[in-house]
């Protein structure tokens, strides 16, 4: 079977005992979820394997997950909070700042992960044949480790400054989902592109660093909209940092509902248009990368 043959396919027969023909599937994205499922164990195979690659040899290993949002809240603490003077809405800033940390964090380390997930599969996709879209999905996934553990940090914060655990509490997986559909959104688009224009790897980190500051981590969403109008609300960080937020902290932190369905419109049209570039150009990845 060919290595290079990685379209949609289906299995339409058999031509002899140990020989398949492959054909593309006709549709607008042309996902088989029937295949995914299918290939489901390697899913999670693939996912494990992200988890142990990025703290392997690393000497304080899973820690990191534990220090890198602790040391982030610090420093956003101290400039925003302290120097810059930024409103908290009346909430302890730690954990005004450590919620909305929770979604940014995630979607950060989804994206660096899963933009170079093909390329760093090249051995893998040019010997064997499975559908390529559980590599950058994998790889949004294996955050979800490092997302549980920032849960427990955050759970300790709130019972060390007595902020009330409130039923909002139950929205914070709703929350999670949605983050993690605009994590892929992108991933799909950018690991797909670094395929052929390896500058992504460059485009990447910028946007990561550039991000954190026009997301509303160290500060409330409604200076952003003062300042830039409902506009603001088409980065769908926006949205769901207050979310987050709203499911913490409560009355007062409710998202500006436009301004999140208008974020959450823009996941949906980047997760069709980049699975529907990723199903095109799957096709092409074992023999360009």
């Amino acid at each position: 079977m060919n290595a290079g043959m990685d379209s949609a396919p289906a299995i339409s027969g058999l031509m002899s005992s140990d020989e398949q023909v492959l054909r593309p599937r006709r549709g607008l994205v042309a996902i088989d979820f029937g295949e995914l499922w299918r290939f489901r164990e390697l899913f999670w195979l693939l996912a494990w394997r992200n988890v142990l690659i990025r703290y392997k040899q690393a000497y304080l290993g899973v820690g990191w997950a534990v220090l890198q949002p602790l040391l982030t809240m610090a420093v956003f603490t101290v400039v925003f909070g302290k120097l810059a003077g930024m409103s908290s809405g009346g909430a302890p800033f730690a954990v005004f700042n450590f919620a909305a940390l929770l979604p940014w964090m995630f979607f950060a380390n989804a994206l660096s992960e899963s933009s170079n997930s093909l390329v760093a599969s090249q051995n893998l996709i040019t010997k064997v044949y499975f559908p390529r879209l559980l590599i950058p999905t994998s790889a949004v996934l294996s955050g979800a480790l490092d997302f549980l553990i920032s849960i427990g940090l955050l759970l300790l914060l709130m019972a060390w400054y007595g902020v009330a655990f409130t039923a909002n509490l139950l929205l914070m997986p709703v929350f999670f989902g949605l983050t993690f559909l605009a994590a892929l959104a992108a991933g799909l688009w950018f690991s797909a592109l670094n395929v052929r224009y390896r500058d992504v790897k460059y485009i990447v980190p910028f946007i990561v660093r550039l991000g954190i500051y026009v997301s509303p981590v160290g500060f409330l969403s409604a200076k952003g909209y003062e300042f830039l109008g409902p506009a603001y609300g088409l980065n769908p960080l926006v949205g769901l940092i207050d979310g987050f937020r709203w499911s913490i902290l409560g009355a007062g932190f409710e998202p500006y509902w436009p301004g999140f369905w208008l974020g959450q419109a823009v996941v949906a049209v980047l997760l069709v248009s980049g699975a529907y570039y990723f199903r095109t150009m799957e096709k092409t990845f074992a023999d360009v990368i």
